[in-house]
């Protein structure tokens, strides 16, 4: 990730239109900024929400809200509560998905 050349910004992120992503069960709320090549998003999980997909996309992502499962493709498990954040590259084999039985709320930057 390299962010680029941008002036100092700020966002008010209930200004942004939501959009919404079903997942294999659940849906999560996206509201995102895109600058360049860089992603900024608020996201919301529902509660019961299992993504439909294994995410091979770097992030950092922080939870603010509820409780975070996320699962890699080699069966590792991780559970992440508020305060606790995540960095996974772009490369290699950390392919990812997420599910919440709670809700969560998260910071993703990719």
């Amino acid at each position: 990730m390299k962010i680029p050349t941008l002036p100092f910004t700020t966002t008010d992120w209930s200004a942004i239109t939501p959009t919404i992503h079903p997942g294999d069960t659940g849906h999560a709320t996206w509201r995102t900024l895109n600058i360049g090549d860089l992603r900024v998003r608020m996201v919301e999980y529902s509660p019961g929400y299992l993504a439909d997909h294994w995410c091979d996309r770097g992030h950092v992502l922080l939870v603010l809200e509820g409780v975070l499962d996320t699962e890699l493709k080699d069966g590792r498990r991780f559970t992440l509560t508020p305060g606790m954040s995540y960095q996974v590259s772009d490369f290699g084999d950390a392919a990812h998905r997420s599910s919440t039985q709670t809700g969560a709320k998260l910071f993703i930057v990719d």
